[in-house]
């Protein structure tokens, strides 16, 4: 198969949609020689800031000279991005030649009786398939959905990270945070270090779930503090004291949430000096320094100013609310919002209404999207006297969007990753062609 066929055959599996447990990837590792045991893994699950966080930890353990694997998802552009070495994207000839191998193992396993593995399954056995061939020092691995039965949670990780526990995939996880704590607790393994922004109930059930497996646990507003934090339009600082330590950070990413994300990684890379991972200060600053994690409070055009985000739930929606007067100077706001049909729409909307002055609603590119149209009916109710627009093409809502932002404006772009991708696309290839109505930062 070539990388298009390769990648025609991995969707046939989305046929079998989210299909948690474990039985279906455990049998196929097995079939592949169980690559995940030889990887040294940090795992990082929660309901936000997974990508974030996992992005700094790599590109710390990059500058300190290990050859490092990040595994995430979704992606935005491309498959290949999901799976990295050192901040190289895998081959698309490689992607085609290991799901070529893995086709036949996958068909005998159905020939046998067995359920097929869906496909966020095929692309984790993808992952510790290539990441063992490439022999990376240390593997940063993001969970999928949840955690205790996420395909990913088949590793013996040295450190685990659960960012925070937030309302998000209840269909899945549960109704309530309680269930949902308990679904992402489940990769914490014994004598395990963890660390976690959680709070609240969900805390007490990480703190339940650790103190089971004699895991040490670390939180943020106890053994980990961030003081001082300076927020600017360029990036986030703060002080992170640990009880190894106080260390001043900067990353360029935005918004007081990445001041969390970059307190939870210096608490995981911490730990894992402690587990063989020689880093020093010089190389906590520069990779820090150098981490990228586009489409979370991504500034793609100054003139007009055009911001992009995955607020793709309430608790993303509610980091973002708190960094829009930042980053916009207080200019009035402009809203193309596309959210897929399972999200807390309703509240995302109560949250955003107080800074839009005009919103155009549009389709993101996902079965889930639902009734999409059925968003401007609940807008109304909040923006009575504004005015609210349906686009289904993300393209055309775009060019909406920019044509009614003008230089005391600002236009935002949020919603689904998947809305967030094709935005990112179009306005990326405008910029490159010097198109009329964004000009590039």
């Amino acid at each position: 198969m070539n990388y298009q066929e390769a990648l025609d055959y991995l969707a046939q599996q989305t046929k079998f949609g989210i299909n948690l447990g474990l039985e279906r990837i455990q049998e196929l590792l097995r079939r592949l020689g169980n690559p995940q045991d030889g990887l040294k893994v940090v795992h990082i699950g929660g309901t936000n800031g997974k990508g974030s966080t996992a992005a700094m930890i790599a590109s710390v353990l990059r500058a300190a000279g290990y050859r490092t694997g990040l595994f995430t998802s979704p992606h935005l552009h491309s498959y290949t991005e999901r799976y990295r070495i050192n901040g190289q994207a895998i081959a698309e000839e490689e992607v085609a030649r290991l799901i070529t191998g893995l086709r036949p193992v996958l068909e005998q396993m159905v020939a046998d009786g067995m359920e097929a593995p869906t496909e966020f399954e095929v692309s984790t056995a993808l992952a510790f398939l290539w990441f063992a061939r490439q022999q990376v020092d240390w593997l940063v691995l993001e969970v999928g959905l949840g955690g205790e039965i996420d395909s990913t949670n088949v590793v013996r990780p040295e450190v685990v990270v659960i960012t925070n526990v937030g309302m998000d995939h209840m269909d899945y996880l549960g109704p309530t945070i309680a269930d949902i704590a308990r679904a992402k607790a489940g990769i914490i393994k014994p004598g395990c270090p963890v660390v976690t922004g959680a709070s609240g109930t969900a805390l007490e059930i990480i703190q339940t779930r650790a103190r089971e497996l004699s895991a040490p646990l670390w939180s943020l507003g106890q053994e980990i503090q961030v003081r001082d934090i300076d927020l600017s339009a360029t990036g986030t600082a703060c002080r992170v004291q640990t009880p190894r330590g106080e260390y001043f950070i900067q990353v360029p990413l935005l918004g007081a949430h990445q001041a969390a994300n970059a307190a939870l990684a210096v608490a995981a890379l911490l730990h894992l000096r402690e587990r063989g991972a020689e880093w020093r200060g010089e190389h906590l600053r520069s990779g820090l320094a150098e981490t990228r994690w586009p489409g979370r409070l991504e500034i793609i055009s100054q003139q007009p100013l055009v911001i992009l985000d995955g607020a793709h739930n309430l608790a993303g929606a509610q980091a973002l609310a708190e960094a829009l007067p930042l980053v916009t100077a207080g200019r009035r706001l402009n809203l193309v919002l596309g959210m897929l049909a399972d999200k807390e729409r309703e509240k995302v909307l109560a949250l955003l209404a107080p800074c839009i002055q005009h919103l155009i609603i549009t389709r993101p590119n996902s079965y889930r999207a639902g009734d999409w149209q059925a968003l401007a009916a609940v807008a109304r109710q909040y923006l009575p006297d504004k005015r609210v627009e349906l686009y289904e093409q993300v393209e055309k809502a775009i060019e909406r969007g920019l044509a009614i932002t003008d230089a005391q404006q600002a236009l935002l772009i949020t919603g689904s990753l998947y809305m967030i991708a094709d935005a990112r696309s179009y306005l990326l290839k405008k910029l490159s062609k010097g198109g009329a109505g964004v000009e590039s930062i």
